[in-house]
């Protein structure tokens, strides 16, 4: 969950989300060593003195910046391939929901149901009760179960879409007419806020996402009742 003057990113609650959080970190080193490096050629040459009028060319210094360069994207862009397959790869779901982007909510279908499906509006802020948040709560949750491969449809109705759970690291398109999918593995237990991150019309932050996860026997409790009320 976010909160005020935070600077990095959601406690991970997924795998992929992890990985994510590690390669943030090794990138970074990287940017954070070229910017002190960099910034230290500048500050030389601006405070010395010194000049050498006779060197015209420098094979060395050629060779070098063309091959540093080079060897530091190998080593920013083999980890990142590495997660980018991972984000893709979908083995055996062990649930299959439809996420469908309306203007202005958010509707699931629980696929390997008959008869599961519902939607999720906002809920305003004159109606919430103390705990919740402003602008992130919806009034039905997507309530899966943790420790178990989700696979998501997403899809829209209408306009762009894009269904984003950061703790979980998800982040998938909805475009009318073409069905996307997107995967994760909820690692505990909780509840993870997500917002449409496309926008889509004048109530484009009106469109929060809930995700619960929860152990199985109450994921399998919390199905019955909903199939019961259907």
């Amino acid at each position: 969950m976010a909160h005020p003057s935070q600077l990095g990113f959601q406690d991970a609650a997924s795998p992929v989300m992890e990985e994510l959080l590690h390669f943030h970190d090794h990138a970074l080193m990287i940017v954070f060593l070229i910017s002190t490096l960099v910034l230290y050629i500048i500050v030389a040459m601006v405070s010395t003195k010194l000049t050498n009028k006779y060197i015209l060319d420098s094979q060395e210094i050629e060779i070098v910046w063309t091959i540093l360069p080079a060897v530091i994207l190998v080593l920013i862009a083999l980890p990142s391939l590495r997660i980018l397959y991972l984000m893709d790869e979908i083995n055996d779901p062990h649930l299959t929901i439809k996420a469908m982007g309306h203007q202005w909510y958010w509707s699931y279908e629980y696929t390997d149901y008959e008869n599961l499906g519902f939607d999720s509006y906002m809920i305003p802020t004159q109606d919430l009760t103390p705990g919740q948040f402003r602008l992130l709560e919806a009034d039905h949750r997507m309530v899966v179960p943790m420790e178990s491969p989700i696979r998501v449809l997403v899809s829209a109705e209408d306009v762009l879409h894009s269904w984003a759970v950061p703790a979980l690291g998800v982040k998938m398109d909805g475009v009318p007419g073409r069905l996307n999918q997107t995967a994760f593995i909820a690692s505990r237990p909780g509840v993870f806020y997500g917002q449409c991150s496309e926008i889509c019309g004048a109530n484009h932050s009106f469109m929060p996402i809930v995700v619960e996860a929860v152990p199985l026997e109450h994921f399998e409790n919390w199905s019955s009742l909903m199939l019961e009320d259907a």
